[in-house]
């Protein structure tokens, strides 16, 4: 059996489920490598995929011998055998935080389950560490998302408009990768005062600063890295808060590591922001990249928890002045023993086209 399905079993059996139904998709394609829609089944003695006959073909083609999962057409599974497949099973488990009310119902009638049991993110808690391939994925579509960027700094120019510079972004994603991790933001001048800016028909001026937010996806493992640069030179007013920025940016690097607070790396960039001109960082510092863009462990004062090795991870403070301009500054990185490793490695320090 693969090692994941057989981690999720010796998990389920610590929590006493004799049973589980995975219905997220980003945790069936952990598990299985399967990108079908379905729903996975762990069953006392096996590991069910159903599926629309549609992409019985295709999932066969992904799964092999090893990973002992059987592959049902729904349209062929009688009402006896929904009811059969948890038989005996005393505590099945749900995903409460994916699937809704309606939907909880219908497997309970479905299945005949005798007690349906929250799991807690077990799967999610899991997906945090990175195994070598996941991280080899990552690597990969941190290199192109630096390779894309060095050709942006080649192609951008006065006169082009947002909207191009995210097109021509996803098009050269498109041709080397699985295409873009989250839609990509493009913001000029004042609209880099936005966080989650959308790329509009603003035409790139002399003497603008833009934020270019992006990310590609290598066998469906993310990158994601913001850059913050300028047309021409670098306006007066600007220099004081993206050095403020970068500054920050820098120590979080070098906080990073196996056994930090996530909650003190936060606080201590946020009382810097406060001591250097009463700035408030409105978004986390950072966020997990795995199979989702964003996803645990989150970077902000609320989270308590460590950090640990083979963590994926995003450093990205941000300053951003209402009307006027905003700064920010992202690397994805791997949480080490002893430290952090970029996985992003594109310039940082005043960046001028």
């Amino acid at each position: 059996m693969n090692e994941k399905l057989q981690w999720l079993r010796n998990k389920m059996n610590s929590l006493n489920l004799q049973g589980m139904i995975i219905s997220n998709p980003t945790n069936i394609k952990y598990l299985t490598n399967i990108d079908a829609e379905g729903t996975l089944l762990i069953t006392r003695k096996e590991n069910i995929y159903i599926t629309d006959g549609r992409y019985i073909e295709h999932v066969h083609s992904i799964l092999t011998l090893y990973d002992e999962i059987i592959v049902y057409d729904a349209k062929d599974i009688s009402k006896d055998d929904y009811e059969n497949f948890f038989m005996f099973c005393e505590n099945v488990g749900f995903e409460e935080h994916y699937i809704t009310y309606a939907t909880y119902k219908e497997y309970m009638i479905k299945y005949k389950i005798n007690n349906f049991v929250e799991t807690e993110h077990i799967i999610e808690k899991q997906r945090m560490i990175k195994d070598e391939e996941e991280l080899e994925n990552i690597k990969k579509a941190c290199s192109i998302t630096d390779d894309c960027f060095s050709y942006l700094l080649g192609y951008i120019k006065p006169g082009l408009t947002e909207k191009q510079i995210a097109k021509e972004i996803e098009e050269y994603y498109k041709t080397r990768t699985d295409g873009l991790a989250f839609e990509t933001i493009v913001a000029s001048g004042e609209n880099t005062s936005k966080p989650h800016a959308v790329p509009t028909d603003r035409k790139i001026q002399e003497e603008d600063i833009i934020t270019i937010d992006m990310g590609c996806k290598v066998n469906g493992y993310c990158s994601d890295m913001t850059r913050t640069f300028f047309v021409g030179k670098v306006p007066e007013q600007v220099k004081p808060i993206y050095d403020l920025v970068l500054k920050n940016q820098l120590q979080v690097l070098e906080d990073y590591k196996e056994g930090a607070v996530i909650r003190q790396i936060t606080r201590k960039v946020e009382n810097d922001f406060k001591l250097n001109g009463k700035h408030n960082l409105i978004h986390s510092l950072g966020h997990g990249v795995g199979l989702d863009v964003h996803e645990p462990p989150y970077i902000c004062a609320r989270n308590e928890s460590m950090l640990k090795e083979n963590m994926v991870v995003t450093n990205e403070p941000g300053i951003y002045i209402s009307g006027k301009f905003g700064v920010r500054i992202e690397d994805t990185v791997q949480i080490t023993k002893f430290g952090c490793i970029k996985l992003t490695n594109s310039e940082k320090n005043y960046i001028i086209i």
